[in-house]
């Protein structure tokens, strides 16, 4: 953990990740991506910290690439945001995370993270009860309800 990431755990204020909301259209229906954790194994969606000289809509596209592949349009802004506490080496951490939503047109044969993960497409309200983070849910239920990915 960086000495930046360290000083906000230490502060009590939550930290700050960023997320892709991997969605598609099949036959009709939307469909969301979701992702198994590496260490935990929990189902996730693709996020990570803020990335230096990066608009945090461009780091949630680069952490889709990175922990499944995807390419895609992502919406510069942000559908809503979740918290979860993180586990750091020696406590938790309350994390907020903003969460872009992604079109995903296609899938990469090879990725960097595509050995560590598991990956499935969704549906929205399958994909929201597999997520433990119950603002996460809320948010993938409500993207599904919205014409956002309609368009």
């Amino acid at each position: 953990m960086s000495k930046k990431k360290a000083k906000a755990a230490d502060s009590g204020r939550p930290g700050a990740q960023v997320a892709a909301l991997p969605f598609r259209v099949a036959g009709g229906q939307l469909e969301i991506l979701v992702l198994t954790s590496r260490q935990t194994r929990r189902a996730v969606v693709p996020k990570g910290w803020p990335m230096k000289n990066r608009k945090p809509w461009k780091a949630a596209q680069i952490e889709a690439r990175q922990e499944a592949g995807l390419v895609g349009k992502i919406s510069r802004k942000p559908i809503g945001k979740y918290r979860y506490w993180k586990r750091l080496r020696r406590t938790f951490q309350l994390i907020e995370v903003a969460v872009f939503p992604l079109a995903a047109t296609r899938q990469l044969d090879d990725w960097p993270e595509r050995n560590e993960r598991a990956h499935l497409w969704l549906s929205a309200p399958d994909a929201a009860l597999l997520v433990d983070e119950p603002e996460l849910a809320s948010l993938i239920l409500g993207f599904a309800a919205s014409d956002h990915w309609r368009k």
